[in-house]
Order: C-alpha cells, then structure tokens, then sequence
C-alpha cells in the first residue's frame, strides 16, 4: 500500500494564528516555510507520498491541518475545528481526502481538533480540551463505534491539545508528558516519559514504522531510540510560536 501524507501550504497570515497557552511571539515566515520543505522532505525520505491540499494564505492556521481530520483505514471524519476562525479550512481538506475514504462530517454544536485524538489500535483516546467539546466527542464516538473504535475521554491540562502532551510511538505504546498528562490514561500501553528539561517535546508523528520528532529535543530522542524507535529530527522552532509540532502539520495514511 501506498503512505499518503497529506500537507497544506504555511499561510502568508500565520503570524495572525490562534493562540492558546503561548505568548504571542514575531514569526518568521520564510523560516517556517524553510522548516515546513524540510519536514515534507522528511516525509518522503521515509517513504510517504506527499501530496498538498489546496493552499489558503488567508487562514492562517491553515498548515496545522492534523485537525481538520481524523483519518481510519475504514473512514475520514471531517472535524469542526474549535476555533471559529478555523472552520473555513475543512472544505479543501475534504475534497482532498475524497478519493481516498467515505468523508463525514461533524455538525453544530460539536467540536474537535484532530490533535486531541490519539489512536492506539482501535481505541480513540480523545483530549477534553478548550477545542473539543462533549458533543463533538460524542459524535466521534457515534461515527466510528459501528466500525468496531471505542473512543475514551482523557483529561489533560498545560498545552493545547491531547497530542501536545502524548503521542502514540507504536502499536501499544506512548511518549507523555507526566505533568501534562497521567501515564495511567492510555491503559496498558508502554510509556516513555520526555525528558524533564523538554516538556514540548511527547510530540511524535509515526510513518509507517519510523518516527519524525522536533530537532529542538535531543535528550527525549536519545529515550525515543533506546526504546527502538527510528527517529529522523526535524527543526520545527518557528512552527512551535504557533503553538504547532510535527504531528500538526500533516495527515497520514494507507491508501
């Protein structure tokens, strides 16, 4: 099969982004472009097709694109992204999935940003966060139970969304946070803990069975390898002044 990932365009307006837990800081857009080509690259050294949805230099939060969408082998969820000024950047991601899954679509009143959604095997751990609200958890939970997912809530606090604070590193096992998030929330699942001096650094994106993670974090990936993990460092400093890390910044999956 085919790894897709599917990417969008750093907005001219990043600088306008939302912001949550961070202070707002001057970005540096060409750098984040910069930073942005690399992380593609990265994507296809490990193996992935990159492919870019529409771009819209008007949203600026428009190159986070993890949380318009939750993508399963089975089906994509078009979320409702939590902030209002993001809502108008569901619809080319939706015509960019269609020829790869069963698009739906989360309605009013819900609300979920797919960085609050951790997936170990067939369990969706989804972060209650200032983004995701109940009913867009329980419609999560309505569209994807039928194709055999349980969906669990998971609390968390100090960042912005749920993959902030933990990733998934493999099938059953999760880097975290522990001041962010329990390592008792994801069950049975293997926990490595990030460096205390890295508190951003639980952001990992799996391709395939190798790992992309920021460069800023050397100590937490020296614990991600002793783990086994193939690691591939990706500067990502300016994209974190948006509040954004690696997973943000694409979708992947089987084709």
């Amino acid at each position: 099969m085919t790894l897709i990932a599917l990417t969008r365009a750093v907005s001219a307006s990043l600088a306008q982004c939302e912001l949550t837990h961070l202070t707002r800081e001057p970005i540096d857009v060409r750098l984040v472009e910069r930073q942005h080509a690399a992380y593609e690259d990265a994507l296809q050294r490990l193996g992935a097709t990159v492919i870019r949805a529409e771009a819209a230099p008007e949203l600026p939060d428009a190159v986070f694109i993890e949380d318009t969408a939750v993508v399963l082998p089975e089906i994509a969820i078009l979320t409702r992204p939590g902030a209002s000024s993001r809502l108008g950047e569901t619809a080319a991601v939706r015509s960019a999935l269609m020829p790869y899954r069963t698009v739906v679509e989360l309605e009013a009143p819900a609300t979920l940003d797919g960085g609050d959604v951790l997936r170990l095997g067939h369990t969706l751990y989804v972060g209650s966060s200032t983004r995701s609200n109940e009913a867009g958890i329980d419609a999560l939970a309505s569209i994807v139970e039928p194709h055999g997912y349980s969906v669990v809530v998971v609390a968390f606090s100090g960042c912005l969304h749920l993959k902030s604070a933990a990733t998934a590193i493999g099938e059953n096992a999760v880097v975290l946070n522990p001041e962010w998030v329990s390592d008792q929330a994801f069950g049975g699942a293997e926990v490595v803990l990030v460096d205390p001096n890295e508190p951003y650094a639980a952001n990992v994106l799996l391709v395939g069975r190798r790992a992309i993670h920021g460069a800023e974090y050397p100590a937490t990936r020296a614990r991600l390898e002793a783990h086994g993990l193939d690691v591939t460092p990706v500067a990502c400093s300016e994209l974190a002044k948006a509040e954004g890390a690696v997973t943000c910044c694409s979708l992947v999956f089987d084709e």
